[in-house]
């Protein structure tokens, strides 16, 4: 069977390798083609676009690459005419994928199509619930409450377990007597996937960070980057004896303390057991904050609130995304003790009571 893969970033390019090997398990016949990137490849896909090419968000940015982004559309459907495979498996990415879904089932009317890791409907733009429902034939989902979300509308989606979750937990029992520090002395700056994201958080991290070096709770200054990122974009934002590194699961692990960018990295690092800010710059916050509560449906931005349906997590986002916020609740957490424990005893709860797999 032909499986055609669209992947628009990093996360999701790990998560669909990891959906590949299933299928290969299920279908040791099975043929993967699609965009996507390096995990994917390594799986033994065959790829017409890299997402390195297709990463863009914000207006602006997207604005910025219009050109490249109406070739990665003429590039998805010349290929998937061409190729006319059995399933259209569309991976999280949804402004792309939606509109890829509506192509195929246009014209390829008897393929499969699948979303693997859907939009985040219940946080906004609720009404793309029911195009999900109109294109798909099956919605397998990561986050154990969406199907009963989607029930409230009628529709049918299939919680699948959680790969972040899952990955993590392969990654601690296969490091389980790894030499990680013993003195954790160190900050992991994890500033997203994405140029604009890094951009902006970035800057306002190395803030706090530098902050808390020199008063001497910290060590060591780590950032974590993104597979899709060169070095050197990186290198204008750090200063000499600050780390860069591409082993984010080690960093984390090993870090005291982490500074994160909202998105899966705040689930990975809830995960990991290490205590953490979130920050985001949200643009409306800056010129349209007061439409924020219109836009966003959710009490929570970041993924181990949401779960645990509370705050386990500081979030510094939107109005909040400001030095001396993310300053102080770094400093909260290199001070507070208690903070810290129940932080990670929340971090178990997580695991053992919202993350079992399906």
């Amino acid at each position: 069977m032909k499986y055609f893969f669209i992947v628009g970033e990093a996360s999701g390019d790990m998560h669909a390798a990891e959906f590949m090997k299933q299928l290969r398990a299920k279908d040791p016949e099975a043929q993967f083609i699609g965009l996507g990137g390096d995990c994917m490849l390594q799986q033994g896909a065959t790829l017409f676009q890299h997402y390195r090419n297709m990463a863009f968000m914000g207006v602006i940015a997207v604005l910025r690459h219009a050109k490249q982004i109406k070739e990665n559309f003429r590039i998805a459907q010349e290929a998937l005419l061409r190729e006319q495979p059995d399933q259209l498996i569309l991976v999280d990415y949804p402004s792309f994928n939606l509109k890829m879904a509506q192509f195929a089932r246009t014209h390829l009317p008897n393929i499969k199509i699948i979303y693997y890791i859907p939009p985040k409907v219940w946080a906004w733009k609720t009404h793309r619930i029911h195009k999900i429902a109109r294109l798909c034939d099956e919605v397998l989902a990561i986050f154990p409450f969406e199907p009963d979300f989607y029930a409230q509308f009628g529709y049918r989606c299939t919680y699948v377990g959680n790969p972040t979750a899952e990955a993590i937990s392969r990654y601690k029992s296969e490091n389980s007597k790894s030499t990680f520090a013993n003195i954790k002395s160190s900050i992991a700056l994890v500033p997203g996937s994405r140029r604009g994201e890094i951009a902006n958080c970035l800057p306002k991290m190395l803030i706090a960070a530098r902050e808390a070096q020199t008063k001497g709770q910290i060590k060591s200054i780590i950032v974590t980057a993104a597979p899709n990122i060169e070095d050197d974009f990186y290198a204008k934002y750090l200063r000499d004896g600050e780390q860069l590194s591409r082993n984010t699961w080690d960093v984390v692990s090993q870090a005291k303390v982490a500074l994160v960018t909202s998105g899966t990295a705040s689930l990975e690092v809830a995960l990991l057991g290490c205590p953490q800010v979130v920050v985001y710059r949200i643009y409306t916050s800056h010129w349209l904050g007061w439409l924020e509560p219109f836009i966003f449906k959710i009490r929570f931005y970041t993924l181990p609130n949401i779960i645990a349906g509370k705050q386990v997590i500081y979030e510094a986002v939107g109005p909040k995304f400001k030095n001396k916020i993310i300053r102080r609740e770094l400093q909260r957490l290199l001070t507070d003790d208690a903070y810290v424990n129940q932080m990670k005893t929340e971090y178990q709860n997580l695991i053992i009571d919202r993350l079992q797999p399906a």
